[in-house]
């Protein structure tokens, strides 16, 4: 399954969520990053990312997902087992 980003926007608390579906490759990963930062920079909004939805997440993505998380502050929730697996693994690499 490609990958579906999908933003919602809560006027209310000013914060924009991504939400994440289907399987995540670097290329994606790459793409959400510049997408979150985009409306964390240009807009000014806080963003959070959803990914409970998504179904597969390679292991050059992790990386991406730990960078979007340590040197932007953007909120990542979501996280299932195996993904917080990979995002630990990727952490300990240093990547």
């Amino acid at each position: 399954m490609p990958t579906q980003i999908t933003q919602t926007d809560d006027q209310e608390t000013g914060r924009s969520t991504l939400r994440v579906e289907g399987e995540m490759l670097i290329d994606d990963a790459l793409v959400l990053e510049r997408i979150a930062t985009g409306i964390l920079e240009e807009i000014g909004r806080t963003v959070s990312i959803d990914i409970a939805d998504l179904d597969f997440l390679d292991s050059d993505s992790a990386p991406i997902l730990m960078r979007i998380l340590r040197e932007h502050g953007i909120d990542i929730a979501g996280m299932e087992i195996f993904l917080q697996s990979a995002v630990d693994n990727a952490e300990r690499a240093g990547r």
